[in-house]
């Protein structure tokens, strides 16, 4: 029978052989399966948030857009009553449409043309000197001659009303030619009509 002890050498070797020898590396685990429909679904979240940024900047946009003609819009509104409303100026004792006042006019035109159902009132004014029944006559006669450089360019009569302040009612106050100046006037009133204006192409 054969001695346990003769197989202990044997079997030391035999460990030290195994353990110099190299290892097998472990395999790689496998890569976990690609799930298509994971991929899909994300890539369909992430383009509904493109497409909601993209219509959201979209409408950011739009209502700028919107905001800035509508304020054009009002610009321009402004504008065209400020050019109804603007006086006109004479000279001392005169009731003539001078050059300045001609081109005040000449603007109304184009706005009365395109609102057949405006009408206008214009006031006649003078500065305080000379007496009360002067001045209301001629505040009279600068009234009628707006209304008739008016009416000359194809604005009809009944569109347009005349009155005379005088010296009633002065736009500034005071007794030298820098008050008298801006006295001497016809003012320019919507009588009817103004409510919505239309533009002039």
């Amino acid at each position: 029978m054969t001695s346990p002890s003769r197989f202990i050498p044997a079997l030391v070797v035999l460990t030290a052989l195994l353990s110099a020898c190299p290892k097998k590396p472990a395999p790689a685990p496998a890569p976990a399966p690609v799930n298509q429909d994971s991929i899909a679904r994300e890539q369909a979240r992430r383009d509904s948030i493109d497409r909601a940024r993209q219509a959201e900047q979209a409408s950011a946009a739009e209502r700028e857009r919107l905001a800035r003609e509508r304020m054009a819009a009002e610009q321009r509104m402004v504008a065209a009553r400020a050019a109804l409303t603007a006086a006109i100026y004479f000279d001392l004792d005169q009731s003539d449409i001078t050059g300045a006042s001609q081109a005040t006019l000449d603007a109304k035109l184009p706005l009365l043309n395109a609102n057949p159902g405006l009408r206008l009132r214009i006031a006649g004014h003078t500065d305080e000197r000379g007496s009360d029944e002067y001045n209301l006559a001629l505040g009279q006669r600068r009234a009628a001659a707006a209304k008739r450089y008016l009416t000359q360019h194809g604005i009809a009569e009944n569109r347009i009303e005349i009155i005379s302040f005088g010296e009633e009612r002065p736009a500034q106050q005071g007794s030298d030619e820098s008050a008298w100046s801006q006295n001497r006037r016809d003012e320019f009133e919507i009588a009817a009509g103004g409510d919505t204006l239309t533009l002039p192409q």
